[in-house]
Formats: C-alpha cells, sequence, structure tokens
C-alpha cells in the first residue's frame, strides 16, 4: 500500500509481511508469521473454522489467550481467532 512505513529490520521476509498486510492481517501476526521458520511450506490443512464446534473453538481461544471468550459465541469465536 503506498505510503505504507517499511515493517523494519526484524522482518526477515518482507514481501511476505506485506502481502499478509494487504489481506487485513495485523501487523504482529504478520511479522509472526513472517519471520516463522518454513512458513512457506505450512499451511492449508487445518480445519475450517464453521466446521469445528464451539467447544473446540473456545479451547483454541484459551490456548492463544483471547479474553471475553465465554460470553462469545461461535462466530465470535471463529472471528476472534482469525484476527488474533
Amino acid at each position: 500500500m503506498p505510503g505504507r512505513k517499511s515493517p523494519g529490520p526484524q522482518v526477515k521476509d518482507k514481501d511476505q509481511y506485506e502481502a499478509l498486510r494487504d489481506k487485513g492481517y495485523s501487523k504482529e501476526k504478520s511479522a509472526r508469521i513472517a519471520n516463522s521458520k518454513g512458513a512457506e511450506h505450512r499451511g492449508g490443512k487445518a480445519e475450517k473454522y464453521e466446521g469445528r464446534t464451539k467447544q473446540s473453538l473456545y479451547d483454541e481461544a484459551k490456548k492463544v489467550g483471547i479474553e471475553g471468550r465465554s460470553k462469545m459465541t461461535k462466530a465470535e469465536l471463529a472471528h476472534a481467532l482469525r484476527n488474533n
């Protein structure tokens, strides 16, 4: 995007970082993915959130530390996990 600042020297794969930001990922999540070892070889194997149970989504939200998860609906849990 025009006018966007450089992610900085701490981001290893700047192209991947920018692509993720363009998709709407947060700065932190984009950097985490761009810096992860072997990121280009992973992905696409997880079950879609819509196909999982609310309890499964709740457990995943608990694992990653999403606050307020006990009051969230299944759709809200899926949204929170996607945007975490």
